[in-house]
């Protein structure tokens, strides 16, 4: 384990140095059974990335909380239509979802927090499908919060998640990328992207759980403001914050 962990943080090194393409490139070359995590927000540009890489080998999927915005769902199809691929639609288990609206109502998280609802509607689907791939891939930034992904890596050996007795490797090509230089891969590359973000969205979430920034605001203020803001991570990616 200490070799593979050496291993890990020296190839992190190395591939920190490279361009979000170059990262996407060897982790599709090394891994036929990888997925691309689609949010419905910037990492859209992974999907066109690597579809411009080796679309013979895009997989993505995205989790369908049952909660987001009627503009997201349209978004994913305009997605899966323009690149003409196929898009994983991963939803929650409905045994899960109904005790918890039945015990707690549709909005328990204002009240508790979010982790309770995130955990079935999020975590649940997010781990059957991972237990499906070898690696996955996330658009997750270093500059989207300066709280929980400050210290991301390009690439680290995700064991929340990973089979019993198996690994899985996660990669984050963009972690080096900037909102405005993601914005403008978008602009110049003609790619699609919700349309709620020219209604004031940055990060884009659930419904009850999203709401536009303002001037001066830092995109994370957007999700679950009624919590504390070094505490925003739904638990997809909760390593964030666990040391």
């Amino acid at each position: 384990m200490a070799d593979n962990l050496v291993s890990t943080v020296d190839l992190d090194q190395k591939l920190s140095a490279q361009t979000p393409q170059e990262i996407l490139a060897y982790a599709l070359n090394e891994f036929d059974n990888i997925a691309i995590s689609f949010s419905g927000a910037e990492d859209v540009v992974l999907v066109d990335m690597a579809y411009k890489i080796a679309p013979e080998k895009v997989q993505v999927f995205s989790l369908d909380t049952g909660r987001l915005h009627a503009e997201t769902y349209r978004y994913l199809e305009k997605v899966r239509n323009h690149y003409n691929i196929d898009i994983d639609v991963v939803y929650p288990e409905s045994d899960a979802v109904n005790k918890l609206v039945h015990e707690k109502g549709l909005f328990s998280f204002y009240q508790d927090d979010h982790k309770e609802c995130c955990s079935i509607r999020k975590i649940g689907p997010l781990r059957r499908k991972l237990l499906t791939v070898d690696a996955w891939i996330t658009g997750q930034r270093r500059d989207q919060s300066p709280g929980t992904r400050a210290a991301i890596p390009v690439i680290q050996d995700d064991k929340a998640f990973a089979r019993p007795g198996d690994s899985l490797t996660k990669f984050n090509p963009l972690a080096n990328l900037s909102s405005q230089e993601v914005w403008d891969y978008i602009r110049s590359n003609d790619v699609p992207y919700n349309e709620l973000h020219d209604q004031g969205f940055i990060s884009i979430g659930c419904e009850p759980c999203t709401r536009p920034t303002g001037p001066g605001q830092h995109e994370r203020e957007g999700r679950w403001w009624w919590e504390e803001a070094t505490l925003k991570e739904c638990g997809l990616h909760d390593v964030n914050i666990k040391k």
